[in-house]
């Protein structure tokens, strides 16, 4: 499964979830660091990734454009580094199923109350 980390969403995140997501990488990693989201949108459709964003644009997109490329979109996020860690953490089975289900174009996260207080 081949994820693509937004802008938005700390780089330190990769060696941190590599474990549980071994395609994973960040925009910078791949030479799209400050790009336009068309040029994500872009290069994850041309290299098969799925871009993990918090920014609704890529919603947007998915919904005008068609997919691929597959969008996570973790909703209203303004939570620490530590909180979205274990919300992909915990939601790693969910975004397994998610990527192999040929119907489906966007996921959406959410951080509940629970998870904001650890």
């Amino acid at each position: 499964m081949n994820l693509l980390l937004d802008e938005n969403l700390s780089p330190r995140l990769v060696p941190r979830l590599l474990s549980l997501f071994a395609g994973l990488k960040h925009v910078r990693d791949v030479g799209l660091r400050q790009a336009e989201d068309k040029a994500i949108w872009d290069w994850s459709r041309a290299h098969k990734y799925t871009v993990i964003t918090t920014d609704f644009d890529f919603v947007t997109m998915s919904q005008r454009l068609g997919w691929p490329p597959k969008v996570i979109h973790i909703e209203r996020c303004d939570f620490p580094f530590r909180v979205i860690e274990d919300l992909l953490r915990r939601s790693a089975v969910l975004i397994t199923e998610f990527d192999k289900d040929e119907s489906a174009a966007v996921l959406t996260l959410r951080v509940t109350a629970g998870n904001e207080s650890r």
